[in-house]
């Protein structure tokens, strides 16, 4: 088969102590995960359903990049996540299978067009062009699964410039790594590649020209992204 023209080599991320790279096949994100953050961002937490948006592949940043300031608004703002990594094929897969799918996991940054999610938020209209754009999913290096050991109340912190910012554990998820898995697998069939960016804690806010920020989450390799100066 031929074609018009040739497209860039999918994104990948490595993977700590090997060379062969994970391949990002699709991102899938949940919000309000953390029932202080949907209380701050004006919602109640509840466990009715996770609420489900996605990223291109294309919008993967690796960590340690610098990246200029997001076009198209005024108020783009941080939000750190634990991240998951699929590498088997799964279909409406229950909670108790689910972790057999994952590969591993690693620090993730959601960048949010806040100013034209809420915008668009506000008149019904979909998130993407406040959730889905370049650089909007920053990744850090993958620790496999067998390696970071269970998800157990391990502590994520966000910082700028040196000031935390963020700072909560993986216990208060309010849906858990099997029970995202599972119900994200009832939606889509879920393939090597995939990505789950799990959702934010609390204290989500503004970047701007010249910031230096850094993402931990305990057991994983630590996320760095600066933004550049305005030229």
């Amino acid at each position: 088969m031929s074609l018009q023209f040739e497209l860039p080599q999918a994104p990948s991320v490595p993977v700590v102590g090997e060379v062969a790279r994970f391949p990002v096949r699709r991102i899938f994100c949940v919000g309000r995960n953390y029932e202080a953050h949907a209380q701050e961002m004006g919602f109640s937490a509840d466990r009715e359903a996770p609420i489900w948006f996605t990223k291109s592949a294309w919008a993967t940043c690796q960590s340690g990049a610098t990246i200029p300031y997001p076009p198209g608004t005024g108020n783009c703002h941080y939000e750190m996540e634990f991240v998951v990594a699929v590498d088997k094929p799964a279909f409406g897969i229950a909670p108790e299978a689910a972790m057999d799918v994952v590969f591993g996991y690693a620090c993730g940054l959601d960048l949010t067009r806040r100013d034209l999610q809420t915008a668009a938020r506000d008149k019904g209209y979909p998130w993407d062009t406040g959730k889905d754009f370049e650089n909007a999913a920053v990744i850090g290096t993958i620790t496999r699964k067998a390696q970071f050991g269970d998800v157990d109340g391990q502590r994520i912190r966000f910082s700028i410039n040196g000031e935390t910012r963020q700072d909560a554990t993986l216990a208060e998820l309010i849906w858990s790594v099997p029970e995202l898995i599972a119900d994200l697998s009832c939606l889509y069939h879920l393939a090597p590649g995939d990505l789950i960016y799990t959702g934010t804690p609390a204290g989500v806010g503004p970047i701007a020209p010249g910031d230096r920020l850094e993402g931990v989450v305990d057991g994983l390799s630590p996320l760095n992204l600066s933004i550049a100066t305005a030229e």
